[in-house]
């Protein structure tokens, strides 16, 4: 029995071969196959658009995978969405498919659009919205290059955006969020719902979510007479446990800690004003707590 994996093909894929490599698991891809081998023999990959990723899951060709939660919405499809992959994006804003228009032109809101047109490659997602909004529009699919069309080919856009720059670029403004998405791990329902596969997926979920985690965090560690140990401990963030270790000089332990990245620039002075010795910051593959 294997377990046949989709892996996104395109924007995400380089990102996601490195967040598997980081959960232990090497991916190789060809040019010229859409089967990369992977180090796993329980697990077959291939290579899919990250747009038609969930109808694959959903149909049973393929019993995970992972994808945006935009694309299971406009497939509508029928797939267990098991966790949220945080990864491959340039800051830690959500990523959002907005309506947006000229700025300062005649669209104000979505009602202005009646009898209007809508350039968008979520086109199921679009019409679905401008229903709900009770209004009637004309959803023509985009190609590419969205942005340029307004207000020559389109009157408004559905286009997605991160930090909302590129919208800027092409003097066009948001006037609702549509939706907001993030990359997605799904599984069709069949598959999960068999024993081994479950376990599979568990795992394998398990291990990409500590490789996630493990990139804001890193390994501390640092050595301390004994009779400084305490005030070098309540430099530590709070929550923080750590594992402390007898050296061979009885007089000196050392202290090993994980912490968030972001706390360590400010700590290592206080530590080393505190008493800290050889004190060490490394980086981490995985973290599960």
């Amino acid at each position: 029995m294997k377990l046949r994996l989709g892996i996104p093909k395109g924007s995400l894929q380089e990102a996601t071969i490195d967040l598997f490599k980081n959960a232990g698991y090497r991916i190789r891809t060809s040019s010229r196959s859409y089967f990369p081998t992977i180090n796993d023999p329980d697990i077959e990959c291939m290579l899919i658009r990250a747009q038609e990723m969930a109808r694959y899951v959903e149909s049973g060709i393929l019993d995970a995978g992972i994808t945006g939660h935009d694309w299971v919405v406009e497939n509508d499809a029928k797939v267990l969405e098991l966790t949220e992959l945080q990864y491959a994006k340039a800051t830690l804003n959500k990523v959002r498919w907005v309506l947006a228009a000229k700025k300062d032109g005649p669209i104000r809101s979505v009602n202005d659009l009646e009898g209007k047109t809508v350039a968008t490659e979520v086109v199921n997602l679009a019409t679905r919205y401008l229903q709900e909004k009770g209004v009637k529009a004309r959803v023509e699919y985009s190609y590419g290059a969205t942005e340029v069309k307004v207000p020559h080919l389109a009157d408004a856009i559905i286009e997605i955006t991160e930090t909302g720059s590129s919208l800027r670029a092409n003097d066009l403004e948001i006037i609702d969020t549509v939706l907001e998405t993030s990359t997605v791990f799904i599984a069709n329902q069949k598959s999960y719902g068999d024993a081994w596969k479950k376990e599979k997926i568990d795992r394998l979920i398990m291990l990409l979510q500590g490789a996630l985690e493990a990139r804001t965090r890193v390994g501390f560690t640092f050595n301390v007479r004994r009779e400084q140990l305490e005030e070098a401990i309540a430099a530590l963030p709070p929550d923080k446990v750590p594992t402390i270790s007898q050296l061979v000089d009885d007089e000196w332990v050392d202290v090993f800690v994980v912490l968030r990245q972001a706390v360590v620039r400010d700590l290592i002075p206080e530590l080393k004003a505190r008493g800290a010795k050889s004190i060490v910051e490394f980086p981490l593959s995985k973290y599960i707590d």
